[in-house]
């Protein structure tokens, strides 16, 4: 057997090395913006003719490798230096988005020109993403008009899904927030996004790329609080993005109530200095005594380890909540709150099926312990329950709701008598 190497066949003749001069071709992007911008002049304002135009061209053109340059012509009319400027030796185009009517009909056709573009070159979402990720931080470089063009066509394309809402990062740059840059050109943007959808889908987007709880950082630090927000915002006529911000706001500050409340359980603090915090947090972040009612009577009943036998767990739930009572009695100060605890315990004794027969006793037990009072727990026996176990919760408090109104019918004749 032959150990040598065979010599591989080779082709004679001339060798094109297509391929590695390929590889070595100059990045020039000069040609491919005179051909585009050519072309989009000859096009002039007719925004169909524009579309038909740059699908033709993308099979003559190199779009992938010079998709940068693309949008820059299509949004600015020419490339870009860094800052935002339009070099001056360049060709430049009047078919762009800065050089067209600052109206919002005229950049939902530009918004279109975008779709049906990316949706024939599916490779450029990636690179369009980019481009506007740029010139958010190239916001200074361009005229308040341009600046308001560009926002209204943002926010037309994160409503139909052209864009994704991360690109919102570009906005938080330090720069741009301290000159108030961010705060303007976010009311232009939520008022088309608006337009187009509405606050909970904006919303909803928002929270795909956990910016929803971000919006105050369009703001310097100094100003990052709920009433500056909500004033600037209303003022700009976007209440209902205002009062988003205002739940989302209220919603952080009910979780951040409920850990504390819950880790000051578990330490054993003293119920004063609690309540002493529940009030202060209540008037700091304007939260109604409806709404802590219910997070105290969550955190009362997450502090235990409750017993799985029916008959053992609802002595555990009176010895537990006799102690709670005092707690519990500071924040029912109202009927309508009173109402909201009674149908939490529904609610909980239902959810909880080794309460369902503890429903009564804890009833009995708080208004004994004057958390609860005679005139809420008629109503909700009346008309204020909800569906959930009613029927068995309703029989279970039959007796002692007569007792109450046998009592107060008592009270009346006496008060009656006296006078």
């Amino acid at each position: 057997m032959n150990n040598q190497k065979q010599q591989k066949p080779t082709l004679s003749g001339q060798r094109f090395k297509t391929r590695k001069r390929d590889e070595k071709e100059r990045f020039d992007p000069t040609q491919f913006q005179d051909c585009i911008i050519q072309g989009l002049n000859e096009t002039g304002s007719d925004l169909e003719a524009v579309a038909k135009f740059l699908d033709a061209s993308g099979a003559k053109l190199d779009y992938r490798r010079y998709a940068e340059t693309l949008f820059d012509i299509l949004v600015a009319g020419g490339m870009l230096a860094p800052g935002g400027t339009l070099a001056d030796d360049m060709m430049h185009t009047d078919v762009c988005v800065f050089a067209a009517q600052e109206d919002l009909e005229t950049m939902q056709a530009f918004a279109q020109v975008f779709n049906k573009l990316i949706r024939r070159y599916k490779y450029l979402e990636k690179g369009f993403e980019d481009e506007v990720k740029k010139l958010l931080l190239f916001l200074k470089g361009f005229s308040e008009s341009e600046r308001n063009k560009l926002a209204m066509l943002t926010g037309i394309l994160l409503a139909n899904g052209t864009l994704n809402a991360s690109i919102l990062n570009s906005l938080y740059n330090e720069n741009l927030v301290k000159e108030g840059v961010s705060a303007a050109f976010a009311v232009k943007l939520f008022k088309s996004w608006i337009n187009e959808k509405d606050i909970n889908a904006v919303a909803a987007s928002l929270r795909k790329v956990n910016m929803d709880n971000r919006l105050m950082e369009l703001f310097p630090a100094n100003k990052q609080s709920l009433e500056h927000f909500t004033k600037y915002f209303t003022d700009a006529g976007l209440k209902e993005l205002s009062e988003y911000v205002r739940n989302q706001q209220c919603i952080g500050a009910r979780k951040e109530l409920q850990k504390e409340l819950q880790e000051q359980m578990s330490r054993g603090d003293n119920f004063k200095d609690i309540i002493l915090y529940v009030k202060e947090e209540m008037k700091k972040n304007n939260i109604s005594e409806q709404t802590v009612i219910g997070i105290i009577w969550s955190s009362v009943m997450s502090t235990v380890e409750w017993n799985k036998k029916e008959e053992l767990v609802a002595e555990q739930a009176i010895k537990h909540l006799k102690q709670y009572s005092p707690l519990l009695a500071a924040f029912t100060t109202q009927g309508q709150s009173e109402l909201t605890l009674l149908l939490k315990i529904q609610e909980y004794c239902y959810d909880n099926i080794h309460f369902m027969k503890a429903f009564q006793k804890i009833v009995v037990l708080f208004y004994k312990a004057e958390v609860l009072s005679e005139e809420p727990i008629l109503k909700w026996y009346k008309d204020a329950h909800v569906a959930k176990g009613k029927s068995v919760f309703l029989e279970q408090m039959k007796k002692f709701v007569e007792w109450l109104k046998n009592a107060e019918e008592e009270s009346e004749s006496e008060t009656e008598e006296g006078d």
